[in-house]
């Protein structure tokens, strides 16, 4: 366990809140932190760079090439490390004059802000940020022939929403600029089960359905799965964006606290204060 001080003052002081985050840990925990609480860092996934850059090069080589009428980007990982990709291969500038030329579609947040930092926009954010509500904002729009650069991640496949596209005519080429990997040895992810079901936690914040995968994997490998159930049955679990709850909720896990729009930490960090600190006198 690592943990940070706790604040002298503050609403969740005397509480510690688990974080399996990676990519903005010391964000959050800052912002817990602040707020008085002791947080147990545990990132439970790691994210590395496609181990074969040629796709990601040539889906790159694509969008320069003007093959693309619309790119949907659906993290901001992804759009992240496909800039750090066309850096390293001295076509960043190209690629970002690209990118101002197509339809822009983002899902949440994340993506939208990614794009912010290069100087643009989305044209169109999706309503929910999910593959869902992305698919829901298409919807009405002429997709036949467009041609559909589309940035998935991990091993998601986007099944879904490449089966819209295809169905829609739409002419679909999809890239994975990144995989998740374990970030932790297992022997302390059980450490975090165990602290959870004895009390040690107060609560736990999800911020990515890539933990809950790893979390249920370490504990089925292990045989602790009904342990796992009983920890987090006894701990308060907070998540943010309705991915997160639906990979919650798929395992039958009660979710204390849940975010609506924003979708952002500084939100959720509210929400746990305000869930777990002293009753208004």
């Amino acid at each position: 366990m690592t943990s940070g001080a706790p604040g002298p003052r503050g609403p969740l002081a005397g509480k510690t809140v688990a974080l399996p985050e990676s990519r903005e840990l010391d964000q959050l925990s800052r912002l817990l932190e602040d707020q008085g609480a002791t947080t147990w860092r545990c990132p439970l996934v790691s994210i590395l760079d496609a181990p074969d850059p040629a796709p990601v090069d040539d889906w790159l080589r694509r969008l320069v090439a003007g093959a693309f009428d619309d790119v949907i980007f659906l993290t901001g990982e992804g759009l992240r490390r496909l800039l750090a990709r066309a850096e390293r291969t001295g076509t960043r500038d190209a690629v970002v004059a690209a990118l101002a030329r197509v339809r822009r579609i983002t899902r949440g947040p994340k993506p939208a802000r990614a794009l912010h930092e290069i100087g643009l926009a989305s044209d169109l954010p999706a309503s929910v940020p999910t593959s869902r509500g992305v698919i829901d904002s298409l919807r009405p729009l002429d997709l036949n022939g467009r041609r559909v650069g589309l940035q998935l991640y991990g091993t998601d496949p986007g099944a879904e929403l490449v089966a819209f596209l295809t169905s829609a005519r739409a002419v679909v080429s999809s890239v994975s600029p990144y995989v998740y990997a374990p970030a932790i040895d297992d022997r302390r992810v059980r450490e975090l089960i165990e602290a959870m079901q004895t009390g040690r936690v107060d609560a736990i914040a999800f911020t990515s359905a890539s933990q809950i995968d790893r979390l249920w994997g370490v504990a089925r490998d292990a045989g602790i799965e009904p342990a796992l159930a009983a920890a987090l049955s006894s701990t308060r679990v907070a998540a943010i964006g309705p991915i997160v709850d639906a990979a919650l909720a798929a395992r039958g896990v009660r979710i204390d606290i849940a975010t609506n729009k924003p979708f952002v930490m500084k939100h959720l960090v509210g929400l746990i204060a305000e869930k777990l600190g002293p009753a208004p006198a």
